[in-house]
């Protein structure tokens, strides 16, 4: 049991390290565009309240992809479930806004109160997605 056969594994590695990445990347996109504070010029300005709620989103879908990369046996597995886990995170985001209508703006504001709610409810409902996901 050499390097050899340590990196025999390596191509579905690659694949699946690869598709998740994309999908990752969609979700960051769609995300930041979805929502009406723009994350990214929030954070580039130093609001911290914008990071945690991202980064908290981020968790929220990453954990299910994992689980599913873990559990699946098929690139379409990847494919569906990141689909599902993306529109859970964004159902998320739409419940917080209900509970607490003025989200955009305190995080605007810099309000880490708020982005730890939100944060919080994003990677909840992750852990949650990834469970169901084992069926």
């Amino acid at each position: 049991m050499g390097v050899a056969a340590s990196l025999s594994t390596f191509p579905n590695f690659a694949i699946y390290f690869v598709s998740a990445a994309v999908l990752t990347v969609i979700f960051l996109a769609l995300y930041t565009n979805l929502t009406p504070h723009r994350e990214i010029a929030l954070i580039r300005d130093g609001n911290a309240a914008a990071a945690v709620t991202l980064v908290g989103g981020l968790l929220g879908f990453v954990v299910p992809l994992a689980s599913v990369i873990a559990h699946s046996a098929s690139l379409v597995d990847l494919a569906v479930w990141g689909v599902i886990a993306l529109v859970i995170q964004v159902g998320g985001f739409l419940l917080a806004r209900l509970l607490l209508p003025h989200l955009p703006q305190a995080i605007e504001d810099g309000s880490v109160s708020d982005a730890i709610f939100l944060a919080g409810l994003s990677l909840a409902l992750g852990i949650l997605d990834a469970a169901c996901m084992a069926g």
